[in-house]
């Protein structure tokens, strides 16, 4: 008889923790729930037809080297794609950004630069600044290094500079989502992107930017990257899964390159290369300006649904003027996510069980604080049901409110 195996985790294991959004789809799995909880594209925006197209293409022209072990930087003719059309925009933005092709790394979506980026900035006990609320992604992977995370307080203009100044002695990065926020749906404007910057650079403070909604503006195009304006002080993050397709994992960072080699480095170590049919694939879809014309598309399929959204909580949900009684909520100019805020007593993690059973899902806000959490607040998310079915969904919530007030 063997004798039993025992398995010792290393300390940092005990820091890792389930997805509370990940848990929250599981039951959204149940057959007739409308889903407001999810960060995923809606899949009418996938472009199948060329991704069919590039596939055969790829596949005819080099594919032995699409099916090989490749460069762990990236594609290299995608690298010069992302570093061609990110100086673009910033420069039709108003603040030119020269970048070096040598500066972009692949990464295997967005998310593995944020565990990159851990893996070489942060030691145990680091501080690392977020915003209030911030991306429960960010705060997943910078947590098995053992920081720590300090809020900053923010407001739908961005970060709040005087709280920032008091918070930033010894931090090793902030870390911000500039452009409709994952899980407020809020922008920062240009002024504050300015005196942003100028704060960081003066306090000697690297900003982390984190950039994969910024396409997907509604009316009007955000204002210039934050890395741009201090190239050498931030690390941009970037993603071709809300434009194209998620299912791909792609996406890339851009790093100064005093800080490249490091990050390339734990790449290597973490997977090698990301998939080189993939990068592949991509780089043909994204050939001849194709983003120019698929992304408007995007953002009109996005803005109706978000349109439905406001107006059907502003008819199931009637402002009485008093903050603490309404459900309140922002009007994001872009994205995938609307912010509100319950009536005062209540608490979204215990209304989630009521809405469900009304048929309605949503994520409760307090997962995305890295500080004291806001307990009344919730992200809706509005680019995946249907109109038809924003407007039930909507309607299903207000019955769970009433209900759960009541009780």
């Amino acid at each position: 008889m063997n004798a039993s195996t025992t398995w010792t985790l290393a300390h940092r294991a005990a820091k890792m923790n389930p997805s509370v959004i990940r848990e929250i789809l599981k039951v959204t799995e149940r057959p007739g729930i409308i889903s407001f909880a999810g960060g995923l594209p809606s899949p009418r925006t996938f472009p199948v037809a060329e991704f069919e197209a590039a596939c055969a293409k790829v596949l005819t022209d080099d594919p032995q080297g699409a099916l090989q072990y490749a460069a762990s930087e990236g594609y290299a003719p995608l690298r010069e794609m992302v570093a061609a059309q990110l100086s673009a925009q910033s420069a039709a933005a108003g603040v030119p950004w020269a970048i070096d092709p040598a500066q972009v790394l692949i990464t295997t979506g967005s998310q593995q630069g944020l565990d990159l980026i851990a893996k070489i900035l942060i030691d145990e006990g680091s501080k690392v600044l977020v915003e209030s609320p911030t991306y429960l992604g960010a705060i997943m992977a910078f947590t098995p290094m053992e920081p720590n995370v300090v809020s900053v307080e923010s407001n739908e203009g961005g970060v709040d500079l005087a709280d920032l100044k008091a918070k930033a002695d010894g931090a090793r990065f902030m870390y911000v989502l500039p452009n409709f926020q994952n899980p407020t749906g809020r922008s920062m404007d240009e002024a504050h992107r300015a005196e942003l910057s100028r704060t960081a650079a003066a306090l000697g403070l690297p900003i982390l930017e984190d950039n994969p909604y910024g396409d997907l503006w509604f009316d009007q195009a955000p204002p210039a990257p934050l890395t741009a304006r201090n190239p050498e002080g931030g690390v941009y993050l970037g993603s071709f899964s809300k434009v194209l397709a998620p299912g791909l994992r792609m996406g890339f960072l851009v790093a100064p390159k005093a800080l490249y080699p490091k990050l390339l480095q734990a790449k290597q170590a973490a997977d090698l290369h990301s998939p080189t049919f993939n990068q592949r694939m991509i780089y043909e879809v994204m050939q001849n300006g194709f983003l120019d014309r698929h992304v408007p598309t995007i953002r009109a399929l996005y803005k109706a649904q978000r349109d439905a959204m406001l107006e059907s909580l502003a008819q199931h949900f009637p402002a009485s003027g008093d903050a603490d009684k309404d459900l309140t909520w922002n009007t994001p100019a872009g994205g995938m996510f609307l912010w509100a805020r319950l009536p005062k007593g209540m608490n979204a993690v215990d209304l989630l069980p009521t809405a469900v059973d009304k048929g309605v899902a949503f994520v409760p806000g307090a997962p995305f604080y890295a500080g004291a959490a806001d307990t009344r607040t919730m992200r809706l998310s509005f680019v995946t049901p249907s109109v038809e079915e924003i407007h039930r969904g909507v309607a299903a919530l207000a019955q769970a409110i009433q209900q759960h007030r009541g009780a």
